[in-house]
């Protein structure tokens, strides 16, 4: 049985002012209940490619629909229930604690000057306690560590309820613990949670370790798209990064090594 398609794209272009093309008739179709790896090397397109999913840049050409719908056709509130971005640093500001924080995901579920009620509540601390970070809920998010901001980050999102979630290289910057944490998470988002996972990466062990399908990208195109063990071939791979990547079996575990 084809999983329904959630998310649509189809020809997308996408150019920056100084005329530099990022997308380049870029067509993808992204499956409901996965976590889906968009993999490939710094500079293709990857960044961009979530922000014109998320609806926060406009593409010069092609179609994107999200859920059936033309994403044009939602307005910023409704998408935000949609989908959730965690992008892979943020600025904070102002003195938050973790709590004020991740309750800032509840406004597309607020109205306009109310305050936040205790389904509100309920649904933080319900985050915290899923991503193991509860101890944290008092702590300044200014405080924290890299490998605990990202989770706050994404307590944040999950906060909105999405049925999709949007990450951009989420273990970059992270240690060998925090990124094993953070891709233990993902996996439970899609299998028990039912949210569609969708997260960019330069790192072909950061798709193994979480992925059930795999995009591959190189200057602004998808070269293929599939199940993970259909996709992560030594020869697509070694074309997608243009170096030799040799993709082998480790004690029956797939991994990725440069030759």
């Amino acid at each position: 049985m084809t999983a329904e398609t959630i998310i649509t794209l189809r020809d997308l272009r996408f150019s920056y002012e100084e005329g530099k093309t990022v997308l380049n008739g870029l067509s993808l179709d992204i499956p409901a209940g996965t976590v889906t790896a968009i993999l490939g090397p710094n500079g293709t397109g990857k960044t961009t490619l979530l922000n014109t999913m998320l609806g926060l840049y406009q593409p010069q050409g092609g179609q994107i629909n999200v859920f059936g719908k033309p994403l044009a056709s939602y307005n910023r509130r409704d998408l935000s229930r949609l989908i959730g971005l965690v992008p892979q640093f943020e600025e904070v500001p102002f003195n938050f604690s973790v709590l004020e924080f991740v309750l800032l995901g509840r406004t597309p579920h607020m109205g306009l000057l109310s305050m936040p009620t205790d389904q509100d509540f309920y649904v933080v601390v319900d985050m915290l306690e899923l991503l193991g970070i509860s101890d944290l809920r008092e702590r300044s998010v200014q405080d924290l560590s890299g490998g605990e901001q990202q989770m706050v980050l994404l307590a944040r999102a999950l906060a909105q309820d999405p049925k999709v979630l949007l990450l951009d290289e989420p273990t970059s910057h992270l240690d060998l613990s925090n990124t094993g944490n953070i891709l233990k998470v993902l996996k439970q988002l899609a299998q028990k949670r039912h949210v569609s996972v969708v997260f960019t990466t330069h790192d072909p062990d950061a798709a193994i370790l979480s992925a059930s399908q795999l995009v591959l990208m190189q200057a602004g195109r998808v070269l293929d798209a599939g199940p993970l063990e259909d996709v992560l071939t030594t020869e697509k791979l070694s074309q997608t990064y243009g170096t030799r990547v040799e993709v082998a079996r480790v004690n029956g575990r797939m991994v990725a090594l440069i030759k």
